[in-house]
């Protein structure tokens, strides 16, 4: 495993801790099809959360949120209008975070969970 993934893969299991210590359900996470991957997928209630989880070890090139551009916003809905399709269910609404990791060495890591960032 590359130091990248190792890192994308902490920052995902610090996210989805985050996500449930806050009350959200998982329901799956690093789903994938031919367009991409969602990275976390989980419930607020009866709305569908699909979340975008970016890492980073520094501030040097910013926020780690700030690599979610319009791009990957799109991308990010046309993943889950394919889960919405593979997974029918009841939900009231669907919404997008981002969760924002920055590992730290000298100490825990600063978590930034953004509802409805896009």
């Amino acid at each position: 495993m590359q130091i990248k993934d190792a890192l994308g893969r902490y920052g995902e299991a610090v996210a989805a801790r985050c996500l449930t210590d806050s009350g959200h359900r998982l329901i799956e996470t690093n789903w994938r099809c031919d367009r991409g991957e969602i990275d976390i997928i989980a419930a607020d209630g009866r709305t569908l959360v699909i979340c975008e989880v970016k890492t980073r070890t520094s501030l040097a090139f910013g926020e780690p949120a700030e690599a979610v551009d319009g791009t990957k916003a799109r991308r990010l809905r046309l993943l889950a209008t394919r889960w919405l399709a593979e997974h029918p269910g009841g939900w009231d609404s669907v919404r997008f975070d981002v969760v924002s990791v920055l590992r730290r060495a000298d100490g825990p890591a600063r978590v930034r969970h953004l509802r409805a960032a896009f």
